[in-house]
């Protein structure tokens, strides 16, 4: 999840608008400069323009930060961020007004300031619209939340409960308690504020693999909790993350994490044990997550042309739509619909079942090396990969990254043991260390192992390695 909060996500928008600034004052100046009107064209040669950029640049940086623009858009209205716009522009104008007369610096164009202005509330407006309509669709969405499931329903659950619903900025969604086996009277009763009680541990395993739980919170003492280890581990197995509160009972049941890291962490105010399956570089996740949005914005632009050109030839060439959408497993199993250019007939979905007993992959996985429902330009996509660059519309809107274990089918899923779920603990690809590693060779459990390996070692210089790979394996037609 973006966490809006976030430092290094704060300095981002800052330098954002910074250059926003930036942009504005070398447009204005050439505006003024090249004017079609002779009688307004041209600038004074006397301020010093880099001067007054930076001048600019440094008193916009402090009215933007009085003035409120780096609050967390979950709790602001549209409306509201487009005032602090106007606001801190005005202050801004204002505030240079004022220092260019301190600094005699009088011969600056009207006209210049006034473009300056005018240009500088348009692409912030654009900016901030563009962040926050994009973080609301995310939130829609379900991809900028936490799901959490609390175990108990006690004093020490009520105390999470409220840390978590008096921080509503965080993202944090409550799927409900969980109790021991013998409160079973407990059921459907209401903790805090309409968070229920929604089944016994008997439903832990069934709740893990049937809904999107990113978070686990053991809000009662583990002692009390019979074989409270396995629980534990199932959680790790599948890359759940889980929350101990205090007291700290996990010496108490001698439990040694195969995978997970265990670390003190601050959970909505409240101090816990963290057990996390999935990588802990907190930074540089969230710059991963930047260069997904940058570069698959920048992809979609270049490769607009070829996404025409494939477009026509799919048509021409077969019924049927351009693109092709199914449903597929997200982030701890969250659904959404993949986008690919359609590369079969139009009914393949109705004759899959009957190629069945051709299936060449082990596994729930289905796979025909020369499958017939291929069309003839669907060979050529397929065997280039052109047929997954929709995916980086998928990647734009955060439902994908530009690099992650291949989104799984839902019924795919559905079958997967309890250690490979835990490659739903990352967000899935449009490519992934499988693509670039044989695929077509490997097995199905090879190819969990390799996702699970890829998450154990993630760091963003893999991520370019595999970038790298799979251009290349595009460029020599390696797909199928």
């Amino acid at each position: 999840m973006l966490q809006e909060k976030n430092p290094l996500i704060t300095n981002i928008h800052k330098i954002l608008d910074l250059t926003l600034v930036t942009i504005s004052f070398i447009l204005a100046y050439y505006i003024k400069w090249f004017l079609p009107f002779e009688e307004l064209r041209g600038l004074s040669i006397t301020p010093n323009y880099y001067i007054i950029l930076l001048l600019t640049l440094i008193t916009s940086f402090i009215v933007f930060q009085l003035v409120g623009f780096y609050e967390p858009y979950r709790k602001q209205l549209f409306k509201n961020i487009v005032k602090k716009i106007f606001l801190g522009v005005f202050l801004v104008l204002i505030s240079l007004t004022f220092i260019l007369y301190i600094f005699h610096q009088a011969d600056l164009s009207r006209m210049f300031l006034g473009l300056f202005i005018y240009i500088l509330i348009i692409l912030l407006l654009l900016s901030k619209a563009s962040i926050y309509y994009t973080i609301r669709s995310y939130r829609t969405n379900d991809f900028n939340r936490i799901n959490i499931l609390v175990i108990g329903s006690r004093e020490r659950a009520i105390d999470a409960l409220k840390a978590i619903i008096n921080n509503p900025g965080e993202g944090f969604n409550v799927l409900g308690c969980l109790e021991i086996v013998t409160e079973d009277h407990k059921v459907g009763q209401d903790i805090y504020k309409g968070i229920k009680v929604i089944g016994t541990l008997k439903s832990f395993s069934s709740l893990l693999v049937d809904e999107a739980v990113d978070e686990i919170i053991f809000a009662m003492p583990l002692n009390e909790i019979d074989s409270v280890d396995n629980y534990i581990y199932f959680a790790e197995e599948l890359g759940v993350n889980v929350r101990i509160m205090p007291d700290f009972q996990i010496q108490k049941i001698m439990y040694r994490p195969a995978t997970a890291k265990i670390f003190l962490d601050e959970f909505a105010g409240l101090p816990t044990i963290s057990l996390s399956s999935t990588p802990a570089k907190t930074t540089e996740l969230i710059l991963k997550n930047f260069i997904d949005y940058l570069g698959s914005g920048i992809g979609i632009l270049l490769l607009s042309p070829l996404f025409l050109l494939i477009g026509i030839l799919i048509k021409a060439t077969s019924k049927g739509p351009i693109f092709f959408t199914q449903e597929r497993c997200g982030l701890y199993g969250r659904t959404f619909r993949l986008i690919k250019f359609r590369t079969m007939v139009e009914n393949a979905e109705k004759l899959r079942e009957q190629l069945l007993s051709q299936n060449e992959m082990d596994g729930p996985v289905f796979k025909i090396k020369n499958d017939p429902r291929v069309t003839v330009i669907g060979s050529f996509l397929r065997r280039t990969s052109f047929d997954e660059l929709p995916q980086l519309i998928n990647v734009l809107r955060g439902e994908m990254s530009l690099v992650g274990p291949r989104p799984a089918l839902v019924r795919e899923a559905a079958k997967y043991q309890p250690w490979q779920r835990r490659r739903l603990s990352m967000k899935p690809g449009l490519t992934c260390i499988w693509q670039v590693s044989g695929r077509n060779t490997t097995t199905f459990n090879d190819w969990m192992h390799l996702d699970l390996e890829y998450i154990d070692n993630w760091s963003l210089i893999l991520d370019l390695k595999i970038i790298l790979k799979t251009l290349r394996e595009m460029l020599v037609g390696g797909g199928s």
